[in-house]
């Protein structure tokens, strides 16, 4: 079972200072995410261990798109129930001997398990859930995705939906299903939507 608040969308996200390994390897004893992510958009992921089996491969899935999220003016951290110090052995740890190998984005220590509690991810007060939240520049939360701890996530999709968030916030339209950058969009209006549809309902 989780804990409450369950589904944070449309909430301010919840802030935290915690320990965390910086990009550098560096650890700061007192990270603090809404610093980190400042007035730009954020992705906030939850893994649920260090030296695990699906965390590295989402890890290492983030890092290699982190060009992608900076483009996109989105800052990215990640946390787990780990301490900063499992994080760091967990970096220098070569990818051929079960490591982690470089990560550019700070991995956060949830030790007593309060980050993933206010999230709603922490399960059976022992791991968070892969879990990823999406935060606008105002701190409100507008994309939320959780999956079993056996469920690898798609950073893909997690892109295409912050390009459809950013869309959104510039333009006003809405997005229809499975838009990607360069589509078409829809107006929020019936005469919007029956436009759109009358179009392109059949390849939806």
């Amino acid at each position: 079972m989780t804990d409450v608040p369950g589904c944070l969308v449309g909430l301010p996200a919840p802030d935290f200072t915690a320990p965390a390994v910086l990009g550098n390897n560096e650890i700061d004893p007192r990270f603090s995410w809404h610093a980190h992510r400042g007035d730009d958009y954020g992705l906030l992921f939850f893994y649920p261990l260090d030296f695990s089996f699906v965390c590295p491969s989402e890890i290492i899935a983030h890092n290699n798109r982190l060009g992608a999220f900076t483009e996109r003016g989105c800052k990215v951290a990640a946390v787990s129930v780990d301490s900063q110090f499992t994080h760091l052995a967990w970096k220098r740890t070569p990818l051929e001997e079960g490591g982690l190998g470089p990560v550019d984005f700070p991995l956060v220590s949830d030790l007593s398990h309060a980050i993933a509690r206010a999230h709603g991810v922490l399960l059976d007060e022992r791991i968070a859930l892969r879990a990823s939240f999406l935060i606008d520049r105002a701190g409100i939360v507008r994309h939320q995705m959780v999956n079993d701890p056996s469920l690898g996530r798609d950073v893909d999709e997690t892109l295409r939906v912050l390009d459809a968030l950013i869309f959104h916030d510039t333009h006003g339209e809405v997005c229809p299903a499975g838009w990607r950058q360069g589509d078409e969009a829809m107006a929020p209006t019936p005469e919007g939507v029956a436009a759109f549809l009358t179009k392109h309902a059949p390849r939806l």
